[in-house]
Order: structure tokens, then C-alpha cells, then sequence
């Protein structure tokens, strides 16, 4: 009964929708349709001589008229009514992001192909007949897409199969007679072919650089774990040199401590003794002048005199002229030298912190950024300079805020300070220079050298020690009158460019990079230097003789 049922439901079911026929209709060949689903078929090849019928491909030379059937009308209607069902139960229904079925009348079910001849789309069911008949042998099917008329020019309502090269876009065979005459064109599967290799070859190239950036991933994940020991490493080791520091200070505060109680005890233990002798000798004194003062009151003059002799002699005291050998200072001094060594460990520790901070920020992983190549790009590093009256020699009058210098015949009256050059007329500036920094300096008349320098470079002394590019702690730009030469550790080394008024000077500290540039309309590159920093650098200014005069521009 169930194979003779389903037998029955294929027969009275349309072989384009594959539901049960609506308002059935028989045409010649003796196949049955839905009226609707035979005619929206042949309306789609009406530019064809013919017709056919889609299930045996038999042809019409004249379309046939379409009649409804009514006796198998009233049968799909009695097995309706018996409970007959659809089969379209049995697969899934189209969803909001699906593309739908065109054929579907009831509820639509989910598109699996599209065809670009029929312009609509079929799911699984109604597909079959693509499939099963000839007359579908060359429609072009394509996956489901809710964009098929992208697939029809909307002009002609042609499929494009052309590719114009000349347009970049695909045409229909007719607007090759049209505008895109005498174009370069090419069938759409050939240029997918071409754009395939293409894609090939954009893949491997980006698989290439996949590989290439997961090694530089893989590569950066260990610098990360090194840099990450090598910190922890490096705060472990700070923490224990700290904590012996602390240690040694600990036990020079307790040996202090130790001494000065130790002291307190020998002193007070000389004082005590001191102490007990005089009062030994007062009580003897105190003797004394009772046996002095009943001798004043003897009445016999001849005893009187007879014992004057033996009560009236007194020994000297030895004591007393000790007591006041020196003023009673007592451990003041001590308090004043621990004073002087505290001064002097947070000199030198402010000191060396510039020194500790330095190695910390200097810690720089990934390669360096690229000197600018324009001025433009020099100025985002752009650093005002100004001079510390603290460095500069007795001959060089400062002015302008501290941006000018002037080689002067006569003295300034600058206090004496440590840090004052002495020996050459030259100063240092007020800020130290670390990462990247970019200033510049005039020199209307030359015999100037521009230079950078370590904050402790010799203030006076041996001359080398202290002149600007003459030692390993600066390194100068010679700038006379009408050539260049530079100048470090004592050895020159020739420059060549045309001399102009200002020098820029480009200093990449981490990098270890110092570069001078001549100035004008253009920059110059006059002389660059490669090496390793190990310190904070200061700019400097050396001059030669009386009237010479530099300045610090700031960068416009």
C-alpha cells in the first residue's frame, strides 16, 4: 500500500516544482505540469524557434495552448483531502541569510545552485531536472547567489561570458558590437584562468610572508623572554649590590657607632680619673688649711713659728693646667665628617644615577629607526639648547638667554665653580642629549668648533684632557673660516663641503649615531660618526680667538 501510495504521489506531482500539480495541465507529449510552472519554462525560451517538454525533450513547433486538466484536478484534490503529503518536508527551509528556492509555492526551501540561463534559483528537488533532462544539458548552474542578475547584462539581459581587458569588466557578447568595439577582450573562464595564476601566485606570496612573520613572531616571543630574564636578572643583581651597599654603610654606621662609644668610655674613664684626684687633693687641701687656720689662732709665737714651716708648704697640683688645654668640643667633629661622607655618597650617587638611568633607557631591543632623509624630518626632533654659565671659560660672555656665546678679550666675573673649563675657552650646555635630538648652531665668522661631550671630561689639567675633540669623551666639528675637519681622541680628519654660516648637528643616542650637516637651502651631510655611547652627551662650543661668536638656533 506505501510503494503503491508513493507511486501515485510522483504521478500526480509536477516534474519542474516536484509538488503535487496546481491547476494540472497535459500537454501533447502526455506529461503533466503545473500551469504555472510550464509556462513561466517556455516564457523563458520564447527567443527559441521551438518549445519543448521538460521531461522528454519532445518539441513543438507551435507552443501548445494550455488547458487545465480538470479530472487530475479533482484527483490531487480527493488525496489532499485523504491526507497526502508533500515531500518538501524532508529538506531544510530557507533561512533569513539563505538564498530561497524560485519554485517553491508553499514555503520556500534553501537554493543549492543557481542557473544563469534560467535566471533563478532551484533547491534540491527542483534541481532534478536540470539533471535529469536534455533539455537543461547546457544551462550553466552556479552556487546559490542573491546577486545572479550580476551574472546578466543589464543592457542586453545577456549572460556575460566576456571579459573587455581594456574595461576591466565583463560584457555580453553584444556589447562587443557596442561600446566595448575593438577592445581587448577575452572569454570570462580565460581570464578567470589568467586571474587564477595570479591568485596562485598573490597566495604564495602571501604564505611566504605567513611563514616569514611567524618566524619574525617566533623570533620576537624569545627576545621577549630574553629581555624578560635578562630584566629580572638585572633587578636581582641590582637588589643584591644595593643590598651589600646598604650592608657596608650599616656597618660603618655601627663601627662609627662602636668608636664613638668606645671613645665616650675612654674619655669619660680619663675624666672620672681626673675627677677623683682632684677631689682626693681637695679633701688633702681642705686638711690642710684647718691645720693652717688652727696654727693662725696659737697663741705662742715661738710655736707659731716652729711649726709654720712643715704646715706652710704645699705641693703643686699637676691638673689643674690640663683642663684647659682646648675647648670642650667633644664629638662635634665627628657629626661634621659623617656629614661630609653622606654629602659626598649622594654627590656621587646622583652622579652615577645619570649613569645607572642611561643603561636602563639605552636598552633597545629592535633595530633603530632610519636617519631622516629631509629637513623637515630633522626638525620633529628639534632640542633647545642653552649654555650653563657654570662651564663656561672666564673669556666668554653668555647673553641672549644663554643661547650666545662670545669669545672676549677681557675676564667675566663668574664665581669659581668646579666645572668651569679653565685652560680653553669653551663651554658645555645646561641639558644633556639622549635619544634622538636635532639643533643647530651659527657661526658668522667661524673658528668655532661644534661639539658634544661627556659631563666628565676634564675641567683643567693636562690640555688634551680637556680640549673638545682632543680626548675619547667628545667629539667636535672644526668650523674655520672656509673649510671643515673633525676632530676626536686627538685625531683629525679632513671634512669636505662648501662652508656655510650654520651646522646642524643630529645625534641618535641609542643608535650611537652623531651626524653634522652643512645648512642653506639645502642639508649637507658633512661628516657622520658611528659608535657606542656609554654616557649622557652635552652640546659644546670651542672658540679661538677674540670676537668670535656662536649661537644655538632654534629650528624653524
Amino acid at each position: 500500500m506505501e510503494q503503491t501510495e508513493a507511486q501515485l504521489e510522483d504521478s500526480i506531482s509536477c516534474s519542474i516544482c516536484l509538488d503535487l500539480l496546481k491547476d494540472p495541465v497535459t500537454i501533447p507529449c502526455g506529461h503533466s505540469y503545473c500551469m504555472n510552472c510550464i509556462k513561466t519554462c517556455w516564457d523563458r525560451e520564447d527567443q527559441k524557434e521551438t518549445q519543448s517538454c521538460p521531461q522528454c525533450g519532445h518539441t513543438f513547433t507551435l507552443r501548445p495552448a494550455l488547458v487545465k486538466n480538470i479530472m487530475l484536478a479533482d484527483l490531487v484534490e480527493e488525496l489532499k483531502k485523504a491526507g497526502l503529503q508533500t515531500s518538501s518536508g524532508d529538506h531544510c527551509y530557507a533561512g533569513p541569510e539563505d538564498v530561497a528556492c524560485d519554485v517553491c509555492t508553499d514555503r520556500k526551501l534553501k537554493a543549492i545552485k543557481c542557473c544563469l540561463v534560467c535566471l533563478a534559483s532551484y533547491c534540491e528537488k527542483h534541481l532534478k531536472l536540470h539533471y535529469e533532462s536534455p533539455a537543461f544539458e547546457k544551462h550553466k548552474l552556479v552556487d546559490p547567489s542573491e546577486k545572479l542578475q550580476q551574472h546578466i547584462c543589464s543592457r542586453h539581459d545577456e549572460e556575460m561570458k566576456v571579459f573587455c581587458r581594456t574595461d576591466q569588466q565583463s560584457i555580453c557578447y553584444l556589447c562587443l558590437m557596442d561600446e566595448h568595439k575593438g577592445h581587448e577582450t577575452v572569454s570570462v573562464p580565460a581570464e578567470r584562468a589568467e586571474k587564477q595564476k595570479e591568485l596562485e601566485v598573490s597566495r604564495q606570496q602571501i604564505q611566504q610572508r605567513i611563514q616569514d612573520e611567524e618566524k619574525d613572531v617566533k623570533l620576537l616571543q624569545q627576545e621577549v623572554e630574553a629581555i624578560n630574564g635578562s630584566a629580572d636578572k638585572a633587578v636581582e643583581d641590582s637588589e643584591k649590590i644595593f643590598t651589600e651597599l646598604i650592608r657596608l654603610i650599616q656597618k660603618r654606621s655601627s663601627d662609627v657607632k662602636q668608636q664613638i662609644r668606645s671613645q665616650q668610655e675612654t674619655e669619660v674613664s680619663r675624666v672620672k680619673e681626673l675627677q677623683e684626684k682632684l677631689e682626693q687633693e681637695i679633701t688633702e687641701l681642705k686638711r690642710k688649711d684647718g691645720e693652717l687656720e688652727q696654727l693662725s689662732h696659737t697663741e705662742d709665737h715661738n710655736q707659731f713659728l716652729h711649726n709654720y714651716p712643715s704646715l706652710s708648704a704645699l705641693s703643686e697640683s699637676t691638673h689643674s693646667s690640663s683642663i684647659n688645654i682646648r675647648p670642650l668640643r667633644y664629638f662635634e667633629d665627628v657629626t661634621a665628617a659623617v656629614s661630609e661622607t653622606r654629602d659626598k655618597l649622594q654627590d656621587i650617587l646622583t652622579e652615577e644615577w645619570t649613569n645607572i638611568s642611561l643603561a636602563v633607557t639605552e636598552v633597545d631591543v629592535l633595530l633603530p629607526e632610519p636617519e631622516p632623509k629631509s629637513r623637515d624630518g630633522f626638525l620633529k626632533y628639534s632640542h633647545d639648547i642653552t649654555l650653563d654659565p657654570n662651564t663656561a671659560h672666564t673669556h666668554l660672555l653668555l647673553f641672549e638667554g644663554n643661547k650666545k656665546a662670545t669669545y672676549m678679550k677681557h675676564q667675566q666675573s663668574y664665581p669659581s665653580h668646579p666645572d668651569r673649563f679653565t685652560a680653553w675657552h669653551q663651554v658645555l650646555s645646561r641639558e644633556s642629549l639622549t635619544g634622538r635630538c636635532y639643533w643647530e648652531v651659527e657661526s658668522r665668522r667661524g673658528g668655532v668648533r661644534v661639539a658634544v661631550a661627556y659631563k666628565n671630561i676634564r675641567r683643567a689639567g693636562r690640555l688634551n684632557e680637556c680640549l673638545l675633540g682632543c680626548n675619547d669623551k667628545s667629539w667636535a666639528l672644526c668650523c674655520d673660516k672656509n673649510s671643515y675637519t673633525f676632530w676626536h681622541n686627538n685625531v683629525k680628519t679632513p671634512v669636505s663641503g662648501l662652508h656655510f654660516f650654520r651646522v646642524g648637528v643630529y645625534l641618535d643616542h641609542r643608535a650611537g649615531i652623531l651626524s653634522f650637516y652643512s645648512i642653506s637651502e639645502t642639508m649637507t651631510l658633512l661628516h657622520r660618526v658611528q659608535t657606542t655611547f656609554t654616557q649622557r652627551l652635552y652640546a659644546g662650543l670651542l672658540f679661538y680667538s677674540d670676537g668670535d661668536t656662536a649661537k644655538f638656533n632654534k629650528p624653524k
